[in-house]
């Protein structure tokens, strides 16, 4: 008996119904607009798919804006491989994990740096896509003001993407985001198995 599931004839039909779903999805969706993208939750990939977007902009030619909140005392592939290029502003602005500094001040002092170097890009329609890597950590310890954050995000121009990542983030800030997706951990190198960072994967 054949197997229904590997059935050319079933396998086509389905194909067919979905095509037409889509199509009908996409037919409804007319709008262009700049999006807000929230990555979050405790999972790995929140960086790793925002520095994916810029790729991705960068591709179709669009200038980009990346200020990073809370990295900063170690040097990562992203930003070896994006600092350099012609079409990318990038400023590391973070003292490091909270863990690591300790030191309220000098993290609130930080993250204010960043955002006056956030803010220049979200008032810029010139950048088509601007990543705030790990502001989510900043407003969790209300390092920066959530209010004037959420202001200034708003009131950027039309058509300009942001992508903003770490975990934790504030349920206003979801609230007024276009799309959200939390990552989850279901097994991860580090906790379950011991072994440190790698170049290529976390740095």
């Amino acid at each position: 008996m054949r197997d229904n599931a590997k059935d050319p004839e079933r396998h086509a039909a389905r194909m067919a119904k979905k095509k037409r779903a889509i199509e009908a999805r996409m037919a409804q969706a007319q709008e262009d607009k700049g999006v807000l993208l929230v990555l979050t939750g405790p999972g790995k990939g929140k960086s790793s798919s925002g520095f994916g977007m810029v790729a991705r902009a960068l591709g179709h030619g669009m200038k980009v804006g990346i200020v990073q909140f809370i990295k900063g005392k170690f040097a990562t592939g992203e930003e070896r491989f994006f600092r350099d290029h012609p079409d990318v502003t990038y400023h590391v602005m973070g003292e490091g994990y909270t863990w690591d500094t300790q030191d309220r001040a000098r993290d609130e002092e930080a993250a204010s740096a960043a955002w006056e170097k956030a803010v220049a890009m979200l008032r810029d329609p010139a950048y088509g896509l601007v990543l705030l890597d790990e502001l989510n950590i900043a407003l969790r310890y209300e390092y920066l003001d959530q209010d004037r954050v959420l202001d200034d995000l708003m009131a950027r121009p039309e058509m300009q993407h942001v992508v903003v990542t770490g975990r934790n983030a504030k349920q206003e800030l979801i609230d007024i985001a276009d799309t959200v997706t939390e990552m989850q951990v279901e097994k991860h190198a580090f906790k379950d198995g011991g072994v440190r960072a790698q170049k290529g994967v976390e740095l």
